[in-house]
């Protein structure tokens, strides 16, 4: 039987980095919030990334234009994506329309959009850990990135090209100079570049929790419950759970890679593409740390410095988001890595799965459902989730409650689809 309906002026769908942070700006303006989610804060696609927070120029992940490149990635051949041929279908008009916002122009634009939000995001991530009492877990110590050969460095040179232009600083590598960041890694690459302005945490999903638990310090209301739907009423929405059904006002969805469900049947039809990855976590050899996060570009993995331990994450797996997990990716990325850092035995008894929310021109959608007043929309943050919780959340409270933007809303409005 359902319980009795409760009420809450806001409801915050999803209680990862975007949903918990979404939650704390509409409460600290003074609006009475909900925070639901099924599992506790933090637990989702937050807890599995690579914890780095981007903070210098963007540019978004491309559809390849080089054959060979398609042909490699199409037979997973390549170890930064796994390609499930039965998901094609479903797949194919999203990747169709990623290589429309493929060329330069496109990525340029997108990025720029997205670079409006990432400049303010390290700042806001350090207040908000400062704040919970969790400044232990920031590093601001950068990121490398790693070229196999100089074919791939000239290859990725529109990130550095838009750091030129805009005064975002970098520094360009060889091996023995990477050496005195990361002693430990191996000469085993032709190049690195050397991030300054991107941060990173040594454990995102308690970097989460501790939004959450901020939120809920100050009054807030968490309740783990999973929504089977939203529905518009007279002067606000029902929102029903499994175990209750709340009358709210204004309800946000910021549920990642799990909008769609509640969405679709209000006729909301965004081109959601979910990229689910994989993480494992080793122990390193001996006296071998690291004290940021190195990517390998050529073979899409990143491994980074975890409270857990060494955590290597993989590149994109497009598969159906609930089907069994194929962690494949993890076996090819782990014998490379081992090529490039001395890693021990795993630590956990198998790799973790999560699901990334990607929109096809890598914007997120941020701002007021289209057709229904009282809904609004975070969600499809792609690969940056993390990174962009706090300030899309700060962009959407100050929607929401008339104040100037943090950054120009309109890229991110849910009507250019």
């Amino acid at each position: 039987m359902t319980a009795t309906i409760t009420e809450s002026e806001i409801v915050v769908l999803g209680a990862g980095m975007v949903g918990a942070a979404t939650a704390l700006e509409l409460q600290r303006r003074g609006r009475e919030v909900t925070l639901l989610d099924r599992k506790a804060p933090g637990e989702e696609t937050s807890y599995g990334n690579a914890g780095v927070i981007e903070g210098g120029p963007y540019v978004p992940l491309a559809f390849p234009r080089d054959p060979r490149d398609i042909l490699r990635f199409a037979t997973n051949r390549q170890p930064a994506l796994h390609f499930h041929w039965r998901f094609l279908p479903w797949i194919a008009p999203w990747l169709s329309a990623l290589s429309r916002n493929s060329s330069e122009a496109r990525l340029r634009e997108n990025g720029a959009a997205v670079h409006s939000l990432t400049t303010h995001a390290p700042q806001l991530h350090e207040g908000l850990l400062d704040e919970a009492g969790r400044s232990d877990l920031l590093r601001k110590t950068g990121w490398l990135q790693l070229y196999r050969s100089e074919a791939a460095f000239a290859a990725d040179g529109l990130k550095r090209h838009i750091a030129d232009e805009t005064g975002c600083a970098y520094s360009v590598l060889d091996p023995d100079a990477a050496s005195e960041l990361e002693p430990h890694l191996s000469p085993a690459f032709h190049k690195a570049v050397y991030w300054p302005s991107i941060w990173s945490v040594a454990d995102p999903g308690a970097a989460t929790k501790a939004v959450a638990e901020l939120f809920a310090g100050q009054g807030g209301r968490f309740a783990r419950m999973e929504v089977v739907a939203v529905e518009p009423v007279t002067g606000g929405w029902r929102v029903k759970t499994g175990q209750a059904e709340i009358a709210a006002r204004h309800v946000v969805i910021a549920l990642g890679p799990w909008s769609m469900d509640l969405l679709r049947p209000l006729g909301y039809r965004f081109p959601l593409a979910v990229k689910r990855g994989y993480h494992l976590h080793f122990r390193g050899k001996g006296n071998a740390t690291l004290s940021r996060p190195v990517v390998d570009l050529a073979n899409g993995y990143v491994i980074t410095p975890m409270a857990q331990g060494i955590r290597l994450t993989t590149g994109v797996e497009f598969a159906d988001r609930d089907a069994p997990a194929t962690p494949v990716q993890i076996a090819r990325a782990e014998k490379a890595a081992r090529g490039l850092f001395p890693l021990e035995a795993p630590v956990d008894p198998e790799p973790w799965m999560g699901r990334r929310p990607c929109l096809p021109d890598s914007r997120p959608i941020i701002g007021p459902a289209p057709r229904h007043d009282g809904l609004w929309l975070n969600f499809g943050h792609a690969h940056l989730g993390f990174t962009l919780g706090p300030v899309s959340a700060r962009l959407l409270a100050e929607m929401m409650n008339g104040g100037t933007p943090i950054a120009d809303p309109t890229p991110f409005a849910a009507t250019r689809f």
